[in-house]
């Protein structure tokens, strides 16, 4: 069930290598089911960020992510997804606020319905 929505200010560059990265990571844990998996980008317009000056920056990503990892596995999705983040942008970190945080889903207050998962199954059998 993870979600990994990439919340960015309108002048970041690159985000669909930001999603590319940050997905990959996701995966290359083991603890993202790529059957489940979903990431996508939301771009804010308007924003104010420290002293205003126009090259200011933000990316926030929050992963939604079921319950049932420990704490050392939380740990290691948030590690790997900042490094995948600071790797994609780079230099332009210098003027970027970055942040991963993890929201956990109550499966009790969620309904999911995935019909992907035996078409993504058939493509990759080894999954």
């Amino acid at each position: 069930m993870p979600h990994l929505i990439v919340e960015h200010s309108a002048n970041v560059e690159n985000v669909p290598l930001i999603l590319e990265a940050v997905h990959a990571a996701a995966l290359e844990t083991g603890l993202a089911p790529i059957d489940a998996l979903r990431t996508r980008a939301a771009c804010r317009d308007s924003y104010v960020i420290g002293d205003r000056h126009p090259d200011n920056a933000f990316i926030a990503l929050t992963l939604g992510l079921g319950p049932g990892r420990s704490d050392d596995e939380k740990q290691l999705l948030i590690d790997a997804l900042m490094e995948a983040i600071e790797a994609t942008v780079g230099e332009a970190a210098d003027h970027m606020m970055l942040s991963v945080e993890i929201q956990e889903i109550d499966p009790a207050m969620r309904l999911n319905h995935n019909h992907l998962r035996a078409h993504i199954a058939t493509r990759n059998p080894t999954t």
